[in-house]
């Protein structure tokens, strides 16, 4: 588990992480969220649509980038403030997506300016966007061994 904390970070940092979305995980997200629109879900109503096909959800493709914050860059005890997001292009059944962040500003009050982003596997970019975000501002699960040890 990675733990940046808001003084180790850097204008240039970056992280990401890499999936193929699959149509169980289209189902899911649509269990989960109970968003079956014939968008997602119904082949044969969606190539009758504008893509010609099912598309992934978008918010789906979000919540790849919240993994990113929240377990890559930063990383662990990192809170959302803010998120905007274009969708550019659309994502895929079978498509393998590389969401990823990159720290563009350091702003005052340990806030963290946020480019965030999909590429599909043709390196197409199908989401952009910007987040602000508040990294820890110690280091929690050194804390946290450093306790077990001492205890």
């Amino acid at each position: 588990m990675i733990e940046k904390i808001y003084s180790e970070l850097e204008i240039g940092d970056r992280g990401y992480i890499e999936k193929t979305i699959t149509e169980t995980d289209v189902y899911l997200y649509a269990g989960i969220t109970g968003d079956f629109s014939w968008l997602h879900v119904n082949e044969v109503r969606a190539k009758k649509g504008h893509f010609k096909t099912r598309v992934v959800h978008g918010m789906l493709l979000i919540g790849l980038i919240s993994n990113v914050v929240g377990n890559r860059m930063p990383g662990a005890g990192t809170i959302y403030e803010t998120q905007n997001i274009s969708f550019l292009k659309p994502c895929f059944i079978n498509d393998t997506i590389r969401a990823q962040t990159e720290v563009i500003e350091k702003l005052p009050r340990g806030r963290v300016k946020l480019r965030t982003s999909c590429y599909n596997q043709n390196d197409e970019l199908i989401l952009d966007g910007e987040a602000v975000v508040i990294p820890p501002r110690e280091h929690v699960i050194e804390m946290t061994l450093k306790q077990i040890n001492e205890g």
